[in-house]
């Protein structure tokens, strides 16, 4: 009786850690492919006319920082390192929204392009 144990428990060991592998990887591919869109968008802020340079420097910063975040997923999954990666991206965000927002009330005039920074990554 004893044999048969370890093997069940061993045989589950296997499969459990093939479930474990295959659920990061496809953890990792949904968190890759949602980067990517919020990459598309920072991108797409970076590039707006509607923005001025500054503005435009900050979406690029932020685009360079979830490039980078992507690149440090595909090569490795450590859950706790992208938890602090996507704290840090929204950070910059939250930042670079306090910014525009600060900058509009300084100069005493509506921000420029406010309905493509709503539209931006969230």
């Amino acid at each position: 009786m004893r044999i048969q144990r370890v093997i069940f428990i061993e045989k589950h060991i296997r499969k459990l850690r093939a479930r474990v592998k295959l659920d990061t990887q496809q953890l990792r591919y949904n968190v890759i492919n949602k980067l990517t869109d919020l990459f598309n968008a920072a991108s797409g802020m970076a590039k707006s006319r509607g923005l001025d340079l500054k503005d435009r420097q900050e979406w690029t910063r932020i685009a360079g920082y979830i490039a980078q975040t992507i690149e440090s997923i595909s090569k490795g999954y450590d859950e706790k390192q992208i938890d602090h990666d996507l704290a840090s991206l929204e950070k910059m965000i939250d930042e670079a929204k306090a910014k525009r927002k600060t900058g509009a009330v300084a100069k005493g005039t509506p921000s420029r392009g406010t309905d493509t920074a709503s539209q931006g990554p969230s």
